[in-house]
């Protein structure tokens, strides 16, 4: 006698699968990896003062998890309405990022070091935070 079964393997989908459990992660990741940039910054002399008041570690830890709940937001409307979710996401984030070291060029009296530490941190967040999610989206929607 001969027994067959059928085995079903259901390999999730990006529209199944949740985004915010992975980039809730990345996000405690990424803040932890600005802060110790920040502290490491710190400790060789940069000066981490914007407006005369110094910025703590912990600023930069809560930024960045502010700045991820924003891409996370972003993510859940391009897996809604964005033809190529993932691309889009990743395209729009990247730009972002870019677009996030306006202000620290255009802080007046940030000294060079602190700009460059500054936008140093947006750099290591993003490089958390933006693959994290993007595997999470669908390269398109069915």
């Amino acid at each position: 006698m001969t027994i067959t079964t059928a085995s079903s393997v259901r390999t999730p989908t990006s529209t199944t699968t949740p985004i915010w459990r992975p980039a809730a992660a990345a996000g405690v990741a990424a803040a932890a990896a600005t802060a110790a940039v920040a502290a490491v910054a710190h400790a060789a002399g940069v000066p981490l003062t914007l407006d005369g008041e110094p910025v703590p570690p912990s600023g930069f830890a809560v930024m960045t998890l502010v700045c991820t709940a924003v891409g996370f937001g972003i993510a859940v409307a391009m897996r809604r309405w964005a033809r190529r979710p993932q691309r889009t996401f990743v395209r729009t984030a990247v730009a972002l990022t870019a677009l996030s070291f306006l202000p620290d060029l255009l802080v007046p009296a940030a000294s060079a070091d602190t700009r460059i530490t500054l936008m140093a941190t947006h750099v290591v967040a993003a490089a958390i935070v933006i693959p994290v999610i993007a595997a999470r989206l669908n390269r398109s929607r069915r």
